[in-house]
């Protein structure tokens, strides 16, 4: 199975090439499982005002592409998941907000989700959910030494340029949103900093998989590999 990573965006247009990969491989995993239906479990970081409408459009999205069961789990951006919100699950998609608090929430679950990969379930994280997913997440952070390396509304609340562990799911950084809010910069910067070993930023409505098909690019728009090199950094894109 795969990890697929969506740098945010919500483009019905491109929803069924986006999330079609994922849910396909969800409902391999159910067959195979002997199960009626496919269960995929939805973790989302937002606050009581907005929780509701993001577990809404979730739904909406995801069932018009695939017949599935979604378990929706919403916890607050001081809240963490447990491991009985996967329980029955057949894929789990880690959902967007702020890149900190998706991190600090599934924390106590990121060895359960390491070992359902490693079971062969599929992962798919949009935005904050495919930051974390990395081995050494990018969190955030619009400015290295002081000297801005993005737009500071895209800093995800922090100043500095922030580097932590992430799940672990794939060892590349990862940073998203890339044409959209300008963060292939970030990633540009934190890697000639030497901050990141290097990465990919994915553009919205764009998805980038890693698992058993090999590397899968598909959507709307681009993603980007920077590497380091001895004289500073190389940015290609990746085709799938």
């Amino acid at each position: 199975m795969s990890v697929h990573l969506v740098g945010g965006g919500w483009d019905r247009d491109h929803a069924a090439s986006v999330y079609g990969p994922f849910l396909a491989e969800v409902t391999t995993a159910a067959e195979r499982d002997g199960a009626e239906r496919a269960r995929v479990a939805v973790l989302l970081v937002a606050d009581d005002s907005d929780a509701a409408e993001q577990s809404a459009r979730w739904i909406a999205v995801l069932e018009s592409v695939a017949p599935v069961e979604l378990a929706v789990t919403v916890v607050p951006e001081d809240g963490e998941f447990a491991a009985s919100d996967l329980a029955g699950a057949h894929g789990v998609l880690v959902g967007g907000g702020l890149t900190p608090a998706y991190r600090t929430a599934i924390e106590p679950i990121a060895g359960e989700l390491r070992r359902l990969a490693a079971s062969g379930l599929p992962y798919l994280g949009f935005s904050a959910g495919a930051a974390i997913a990395a081995d050494t997440a990018l969190l955030g952070g619009w400015r290295i030494g002081g000297v801005p390396v993005v737009a500071e509304e895209a800093g995800e609340d922090l100043d500095d340029v922030t580097v932590e562990p992430g799940i672990g799911l794939v060892d590349l950084t990862i940073d998203c949103h890339a044409a959209q809010w300008g963060t292939l910069t970030r990633l540009i910067a934190a890697t000639e900093a030497r901050l990141v070993d290097g990465g990919i930023a994915i553009d919205e409505n764009t998805l980038f998989s890693i698992g058993t098909v090999g590397l899968r690019v598909a959507g709307a728009g681009s993603v980007w590999s920077v590497t380091a090199a001895d004289d500073g950094v190389v940015v290609r894109s990746i085709t799938g």
